[in-house]
């Protein structure tokens, strides 16, 4: 859903993935273009950089700018959201599902950031855990979908999916996911899952390529809390937003529910746009060849 106030920006962080030097270079371009348009703090830094996170958390910023592909949005916003920050991407991947400017045209964009015309996006996000005996092994925060998935062993996997302490079903299968509306157009959207409005504030389950189990998606609730227990002779891992996986063993479980942090991104454009940046991806698939 919208923001209903006006942004306003004066400390703006922008970044951009180690790996791209193209994306470093004009990161700093974009720094200069905010200095010379007045605003009063900017610095430029690859988003892995152990200085920018500690200001991040400190509340150093009020704007994150992200320069990269959808990857490196998923790596702003989990950096963003817990301070409440919204960011805007500039296209340097292939994809860029997530990102509105692209590299040929954020020099037009950044007068129209800074004086208010502009709004922000809020999405859903959730908190995944992973629980074994009793113990909390990690926490993620999860903008796209968490995965419970077989490892390298081509053999399914026996996951239990319980919703509020009553269970669901029983699945056999390469994996299972859990996603938010926005991830209904991630790896949701790539094993068959229907595509959600990006405002919506709902849970999406889906079985990855399941052996006579349910082989339908579920849509539930904000306030549904989801347990998958995992039963498995060997190898399954969990996958949060394309975080490295985590070993999961036989008895784990991961829960899944709504967060309390928001996504929030700026947007130019009017509020149709998803429906037309939906058409466009998927008539000609620019992610073919391309990175993260």
């Amino acid at each position: 859903m919208p923001s209903q106030t006006s942004p306003s920006y004066d400390r703006i962080a922008v970044v951009y993935p180690p790996q791209l030097p193209e994306a470093a270079a004009e990161g700093q371009h974009v720094a200069q273009a905010l200095r010379e348009l007045g605003v009063s703090h900017v610095v430029a830094r690859h988003i892995s950089n152990e200085e920018l996170r500690a200001e991040m958390k400190g509340g150093v910023f009020d704007l994150l700018i992200a320069l990269g592909g959808d990857g490196t949005m998923l790596r702003a916003v989990h950096l963003s959201a817990p301070q409440g920050v919204p960011v805007l991407g500039i296209n340097y991947g292939h994809f860029g599902f997530l990102i509105e400017v692209q590299r040929e045209t954020w020099r037009q964009r950044l007068p129209d950031l800074l004086a208010g015309r502009c709004w922000v996006e809020e999405r859903m996000m959730l908190t995944t855990e992973h629980w074994r005996g009793g113990l909390r092994l990690g926490s993620w925060q999860t903008l796209n979908e968490a995965v419970v998935a077989r490892g390298q062993i081509v053999r399914p996997i026996l996951i239990t999916a319980q919703v509020d302490g009553s269970e669901l079903a029983s699945y056999i299968a390469d994996g299972l996911l859990v996603a938010t509306a926005t991830g209904s157009t991630a790896y949701a959207l790539a094993v068959g899952g229907p595509i959600m409005p990006p405002e919506l504030r709902n849970m999406l389950i889906v079985a990855i390529a399941p052996h006579l189990s349910v082989d339908r998606a579920v849509i539930l609730p904000e306030g549904a809390r989801v347990s998958l227990k995992i039963q498995t002779s060997h190898q399954a891992v969990l996958s949060v937003d394309g975080h490295p996986p985590a070993h999961l063993e036989n008895g784990d479980e991961v829960r899944v529910a709504a967060s309390d942090h928001i996504a929030r991104f700026v947007r130019f454009e009017e509020q149709g746009y998803f429906y037309r940046n939906l058409t466009r991806f998927m008539q000609q698939n620019p992610s073919t060849g391309g990175t993260r």
